[in-house]
C-alpha cells in the first residue's frame, strides 16, 4: 500500500472530529497530492463527480494485536460488538472509508489538489485511494441499520455565548456548532462539572455538557509553540 496523498483540515487531533463522514458537511479538508502523485492526468474527469470515496489510514490507531470484538462508543462503551460489525478504528488493518463532497478542483500541473466538504479525518492523515461515489450502485436506501439505530439522532443542544460568536466569522461559529453537536466526548464520559478542550482551526474550544445541553465556555488562540 502506498501513500498518495494526505488530508489537512481543521483537526490537528483525535478529539473532536465527527464519528463518520457527511456528520458536518460545512467542514473543509485538502487533498494534497504526494510528489509521486501529482500529475493532474490522474483526476482527468473527478470534476464530473459530487462525491467521492476516500481510502485512508487510521494512522493514531496502529497497534500490534486485534481483538475481535470493540466497545463502539455510542453504545456507551458498555456492550461489545464484532469487529468488523463496526467502523471502530482498532482492526486488523486501520484502514478508514469516507464519502464526501468533492467541493472543487484544482488541476494545477506541479500541484494538483481536492477540495472536499464533510471529511471525518485528522490532519495530516495518509490517503490510499481515492474512487468516485457511484448513486446507481453505491446508495441502498433499503439497507438496514443495525445496532447504529439505536443513536443515529443522538445530537446535542449547543449554546455559544454571543461574546464568544463574535470573534469568529458566521459561517465558522456554524462549523463548530455542528461539529458539537456530535458531542466529541468520550461516550462513557457523563461529568456535569468537567470542562472539555479541543484544537479547532487553530483555536482552543473548551466546553461543557449538562442535561444534553453543550455550553461553550472558552475560545482563544492556540499557542505558538
Amino acid at each position: 500500500m502506498k501513500i498518495i496523498a494526505r488530508a489537512y483540515g481543521e483537526f490537528p487531533t483525535k478529539f473532536g472530529i465527527p464519528r463518520q463522514s457527511g456528520l458536518v458537511p460545512l467542514l473543509r479538508t485538502r487533498i494534497v497530492f504526494e510528489p509521486e502523485y501529482r500529475n493532474a492526468e490522474a483526476l482527468r474527469g473527478v470534476e464530473e463527480f459530487s462525491h467521492l470515496w476516500l481510502i485512508w489510514d487510521f494512522s493514531e490507531a496502529h497497534q500490534e494485536k486485534w481483538s475481535p470484538t470493540v466497545r463502539p462508543p455510542r453504545l456507551g462503551g458498555n456492550r461489545r460488538m464484532g469487529v468488523f460489525a463496526t467502523r471502530s478504528p482498532f482492526r486488523p488493518n486501520p484502514i478508514g472509508l469516507s464519502c464526501v463532497e468533492l467541493i472543487k478542483v484544482d488541476l494545477s500541473p506541479k500541484n494538483p489538489t481536492l477540495l472536499v466538504g464533510g471529511a471525518d479525518l485528522m490532519d495530516g492523515t495518509p490517503i490510499y485511494d481515492i474512487k468516485p461515489y457511484l448513486l446507481t450502485t453505491d446508495c441502498h436506501p433499503e439497507a438496514t441499520k443495525g445496532f447504529t439505530h439505536e443513536h443515529e439522532d443522538y445530537t446535542l443542544s449547543v449554546e455559544i455565548p454571543d461574546k464568544l460568536a463574535f470573534q469568529w466569522p458566521v459561517v465558522r461559529v456554524e462549523k463548530l456548532r455542528q461539529v458539537l453537536a456530535q458531542d466529541p466526548r468520550p461516550a462513557y464520559h457523563h461529568d456535569e462539572t468537567r470542562i472539555y478542550g479541543f484544537l479547532f482551526e487553530g483555536y482552543e474550544v473548551h466546553f461543557r455538557v449538562k442535561d444534553r445541553i453543550l455550553t461553550v465556555v472558552e475560545i482563544k488562540k492556540e499557542p505558538r509553540p
